[in-house]
């Protein structure tokens, strides 16, 4: 092992530590100890008002941040679609570990025997703390009645077996690192169904002029999923939307190469604006930007100005929240 240790910055829900683990194991492979260090973000706090209503950028990722800077830490483990599609100054994502299954997933409660979002039936109560995915919700089945539902994954199934909701979306990644894939009744499928930019994807960030870290993570950045991720997120940045915005995007292997999809959907679900473009590999991000404009052109620019609109009078800002977890 070498003779220093790396402090890991990670947050303390049981998600984000066996995704803090995962890095670590593999450090340990290259021979690098390590070690955790725990956080409390106030996105973790702050349980009794949906993400969309407290109006702050980085609810997942700026005590983790600021500590990094700081240099109280040497990198921080996030979900990426955590993250902000911008870097903060002085820090940067130095690998992304191959994806898990990015998409959505569908749990149901004891007493409902859907296997599937069609099969739900109607006015059922569906929870979940993501505008992206309320609105392809209220797109697909203007009948439900979309419970906002926050709290850990673990806290979100509780939910859902004690009846406050009938069902739950949640994505398929974090039910799987925690073991709970078998509570998995169907996965929504790309491109029907859009997951958010970079879900699946384990980011690890460090300071920009820290050299030996730099060097450490190459190994881990598996160059598969950075592709698919810097595409989506392209388009993400392009859009000037974060995970508060009903937008999403997959990057899809298909026989032809590879395709990013994209869609931006209003709140309500009535108004819904859908796009694809081939992906070239050598450069990823021209794709996430060119089919960014094609969605802005057909309409999303008209739904993401009302979105703004409503963010601005509701919580005085003229930028979007950042981003959320699983």
């Amino acid at each position: 092992m070498t003779d220093f240790v790396v402090r890991i910055g990670t947050r303390s829900s049981e998600l984000a530590l066996r995704q803090a683990r995962q890095v670590a194991t593999a450090l340990a492979l290259q021979g690098v100890a390590s070690e955790f260090v725990t956080y409390t973000t106030i996105g973790d706090r702050i349980l009794d008002r949906p993400l969309s209503a407290i109006g702050e950028k980085g609810l997942f990722t700026a005590e983790l941040e600021t500590d990094l800077r700081d240099g109280k830490t040497d990198c921080a483990v996030h979900s990426l679609k955590d993250l902000p599609t911008a870097d903060p100054d002085g820090l940067t994502i130095v690998a992304l570990l191959e994806r898990e299954d990015p998409r959505d997933a569908l749990v149901v409660g004891p007493r409902v025997s859907a296997r599937s979002l069609a099969e739900l039936p109607h006015g059922a109560r569906v929870g979940t703390s993501s505008l992206r995915r309320r609105a392809q919700l209220r797109a697909l089945r203007p009948d439900f009645d979309v419970r906002e539902l926050r709290g850990n994954v673990g806290t979100r199934l509780r939910k859902v077996d004690d009846g406050d909701v009938d069902a739950a979306l949640l994505a398929a990644a974090g039910l799987r690192r925690l073991g709970l894939g078998d509570r998995i009744v169907a996965f929504l499928d790309a491109p029907q169904w859009l997951a958010a930019p970079g879900q699946g994807a384990i980011a690890v960030q460090s300071r920009t002029d820290d050299s030996r870290m730099t060097a450490i993570f190459a190994a881990l950045d598996h160059a598969a999923t950075r592709v698919a991720i810097t595409a989506e997120r392209a388009l993400l940045a392009a859009l000037e939307g974060g995970c508060q915005v009903p937008i999403g995007a997959s990057m899809l292997a298909e026989n032809d190469g590879p395709v990013l999809y994209g869609v931006i959907a209003s709140l309500d679900g009535t108004q819904v604006v859908r796009g694809s473009i081939a992906v070239d590999a050598r450069d990823p991000a021209a794709a996430g930007r060119a089919l960014a404009q094609r969605l802005h052109a057909d309409g999303g620019a008209i739904i993401l100005d009302a979105l703004r609109a409503r963010d601005t009078h509701a919580v005085g800002v003229t930028s979007m929240p950042g981003a959320h977890g699983t």
